[in-house]
């Protein structure tokens, strides 16, 4: 699934991996064994391997935490600093990328069910003006990316363009970034009818509950669920470059040899904006999908409109998607990219088995598939 905001592995890595043998300067320390532990459950020695494996040529550093019925579970992998033996903070906070969308929607919800706003409300009637052919987008639309809009990442410089590292402490506001991307044609021509990833969407929906609450869509999430639920790594930054707390450094490659990096761990956050911009930790994510899946935050109608796919060949629904484990388990949740973090999180539907990982990309290789077989250790044993 396409994240909040990836460098073009497609163009970068695969180049990478045609033209570079050697590893990059400032490689890697070997990989830290797991930190923490438990007793029965889960193949700890099994979830480490898997975990190892995830870092292996494809990041600098991961952390994990897995949950059942027995107890948790908290691995690392890797180091914190490329360069130095630095170990990954086992409760490490990172840039948590599109699962911020998650928070989103869950906030869009709520105000649904106190009836302050309705799912197939257009978007001409809270943002009057701001979209062209506003009146026939609905917010339905916006959450589950049918609306056609086109995505306002496809707009920014990427790197390793000395124009993107131009503007790493830019303050970037949602209208601009809006208007970036309504200054190109429409992905789909009727709303509603295809699946088109679009982060303009998120940045509509945070002016949306801004509009409806008279709050920005940041307090909105600390006050309805980060504080509720005792997220205490959480945090929705504004244009905060920091992570506050222990965490991994995070990095972007200067050349497209990949060859040498540069440490992007601050950076201004507003370039994700609604669409991205949290952060937080592996325990929390697991903490926030736990309520979320019991019920604990919408009522049970509302949870199942999150769990609608919008079209019939995409597992995304309303900020939430979800993929079957090997083990035939459908596990819910998102996945999140901001640059020099990634990020997944998934649950099964009674919350008895979770997991959340996080990791710090080195762009040699796609993660993804390293990340799935870690999943489905932690979810199937």
């Amino acid at each position: 699934m396409k994240r909040t905001l990836r460098m073009s592995v497609a163009g970068v890595a695969v180049l990478a991996a045609l033209t570079v043998s050697a590893a990059p300067a400032g490689a890697m320390a070997a990989p830290v064994g797991a930190t923490g532990a438990r007793a029965g459950g889960v193949d700890r020695e099994g979830l480490q391997r898997e975990l190892d494996g995830v870092v292996a040529g494809m990041a600098v550093g991961v952390l994990a935490e897995v949950r059942d019925e027995e107890g948790v579970w908290r691995g690392t992998s890797g180091v914190a600093v490329m360069g130095t033996p630095r170990p990954v903070p086992v409760d490490g906070r990172f840039r948590a990328g599109s699962i911020t969308k998650t928070f989103v929607a869950t906030v869009l919800l709520q105000l649904v069910d106190e009836g302050l706003v309705r799912l197939d409300d257009s978007v001409e009637r809270w943002l009057p003006g701001v979209v062209p052919n506003g009146r026939s987008i609905t917010l339905r639309q916006l959450l589950n990316h049918t609306s056609g809009l086109y995505d306002y990442v496809k707009t920014l410089a990427m790197p390793p363009s000395a124009e993107f590292f131009a503007g790493r402490w830019r303050t970037w506001t949602a209208s601009e970034q809006i208007s970036q991307a309504l200054a190109h044609p429409p992905t789909s021509e009727v709303p509603g009818s295809e699946y088109a990833y679009s982060n303009t969407g998120y940045l509509l929906l945070g002016q949306v509950i801004q509009k409806v609450t008279g709050r920005t869509c940041a307090k909105e999430i600390d006050r309805r669920l980060i504080r509720p639920l005792g997220l205490h790594g959480t945090s929705v930054p504004g244009t905060s470059p920091w992570i506050p707390g222990p965490h991994p450094h995070g990095y972007v490659p200067t050349d497209l040899s990949l060859t040498h990096y540069i440490d992007y761990t601050e950076l201004n956050p507003t370039l994700f904006g609604a669409s991205g911009d949290m952060i937080s930790t592996t325990k929390d994510l697991n903490r926030f999908f736990a309520a979320l899946l019991a019920g604990r935050l919408l009522p049970k109608h509302l949870l199942k409109e999150m769990e609608t796919p919008g079209t019939p060949t995409r597992n995304y629904g309303l900020g939430l998607s979800w993929k079957t484990t090997t083990c035939g388990l459908r596990v819910y949740g998102n996945d999140g990219d901001a640059l020099a973090y990634n990020a997944w999180s998934f649950s099964t539907a009674d919350g008895r088995h979770q997991v959340s990982i996080a990791l710090t990309p080195n762009f040699r290789g796609d993660p993804d598939t390293a990340v799935n077989a870690f999943t489905d250790k932690a979810i199937c044993g």
